[in-house]
């Protein structure tokens, strides 16, 4: 049932035609800011990498490299010791890549990796013929090269150079043990190589990993910052909008001769205000997505205009709380501006819905203004009816010219 002041000289609103211009462009209200991001993102995907390369690397050499040893027996090479090093090194491929998989690449793992590979090098004369020994294609230089490459992701620049030095040597000594000394020279001569090139690829990859993390950090503390400062923004001006919206506007009321100084109004709106701004402590503090009555909420802010001819109806309407909080607000300022520039006018506050979209009117047949002629610095409409409903992804929209009074639609669509 519409709800009507005590004074009440009209039945309803102007019968004559309202324009519907288009919706004032609101700002939009930055989302809440996401959960932290990982720190040192680009460090921890690099350590994923370095875990997955190497165990992948050592595990399908030493399969590779088993079946090359078996399949090439021919003397001096020793069935037993050739045996015992496939089995060892064939296990501990798989340990390599189990460890290095679930646990990261570990210096203490490619230790023992180095001391494997360079145990099976100085044994080069039992385990790998001389015919498959030139060029650097047995399978004892495959192994000795992976595992320089795949030391190099574990160790400090320094370390791998000097774990890979090692390993060239025990190469060295074992060739010429095994005597192929041209290939002895030739092939530690690669592996010296290879070490640097792993060195310089692990350390480029590194230092931009490095890099990346920075500028991300930057990121994060530049982004943390904003917010920061978008929120302290935020709550400034919602103190400005109390401020406006209560003391200010009721002073404002009493200096312009809209309200009466022993009126009923006077003293509703008076005790209202000094609740919102001196005791906020003791307003309820309600879940902002929980459903309220907003037809409740804004037969309160009738109250409010006690003694002022205010007819309002409105229809029974639940929405979330701070949908609520929002309209009810901007219905209350946009009242106001009526008692404070309207005098003598009389007003409307409609609330209606449709198919999940809100409607909320404040009409009055007052002198009505130019919109293009409010200062910028004015928070009558930019920030108490404006910016609240673009705060709930709402719109406001304003009717009004020079004495053709002044209509505002509030609206919100509940679309998720």
């Amino acid at each position: 049932m519409p709800t009507h002041s005590p004074w009440r000289p009209h039945s309803g609103p102007p019968d004559r035609p309202w324009s519907r211009p288009e919706p004032i462009a609101l700002a939009p209200v930055p989302e809440p800011p996401e959960a932290e991001p990982t720190v040192n993102p680009a460090g921890v995907a690099l350590a994923k990498v370095y875990a997955l390369f190497p165990a992948v690397i050592r595990l399908s050499c030493g399969i590779a490299v088993a079946l090359v040893a078996l399949a090439v027996r021919t003397p001096p090479v020793q069935a037993v010791p050739l045996a015992l090093a496939v089995v060892v090194l064939t296990i501990w491929s798989v340990v390599f890549y189990r460890q290095t998989v679930g646990n990261g690449i570990r210096a203490r793992i490619v230790l023992i990796d180095g001391v494997l590979t360079a145990t099976a090098c100085l044994a080069m004369r039992v385990l790998v013929s001389p015919d498959v020994m030139p060029g650097g294609v047995s399978w004892v230089a495959v192994l000795a090269s992976t595992s320089i490459i795949t030391a190099q992701f574990a160790l400090r620049v320094a370390h791998g150079v000097v774990f890979g030095f090692l390993l060239a040597t025990a190469y060295c000594v074992g060739g010429f043990l095994a005597g192929q000394p041209g290939e002895a020279v030739s092939h530690a001569i690669v592996l010296v190589a290879q070490t640097f090139l792993a060195v310089g690829l692990v350390y480029l990859t590194r230092r931009s990993a490095r890099a990346a993390d920075g500028v991300f950090a930057d990121y994060q503390r530049t982004h943390r910052e904003s917010v920061i400062a978008r929120l302290a923004r935020e709550a400034e001006r919602k103190q400005n909008r109390d401020l406006h919206d209560t003391v200010l506007s009721t002073l404002t009321m009493v200096g312009l001769g809209g309200v009466a100084t022993q009126s009923p109004m006077l003293r509703a709106r008076a005790s209202s205000d000094l609740r919102t701004l001196l005791d906020p402590a003791l307003r309820p503090v309600l879940d902002p997505a929980a459903k309220v009555s907003l037809d409740e909420r804004l037969r309160v802010i009738v109250e409010r205009f006690e003694g002022y001819p205010l007819t309002a109806a409105l229809e029974p309407c639940l929405v979330p709380a701070r949908v609520a909080d929002a309209i009810a607000e901007s219905a209350d300022a946009a009242l106001s501006n009526v008692v404070r520039h309207a005098e003598g006018s009389v007003a409307w506050l409609r609330l209606h819905h449709n198919r999940g979209v809100v409607v909320v009117e404040v009409i009055d047949v007052g002198p009505g203004f130019d919109m293009a002629a409010i200062p910028p610095y004015r928070y009558g409409i930019r920030e108490s009816i404006m910016a609240r409903m673009s705060a709930v992804k709402g719109t406001a929209r304003i009717d009004t010219a020079p004495g053709n009074g002044t209509r505002i639609h509030l609206e919100w669509s509940d679309v998720v």
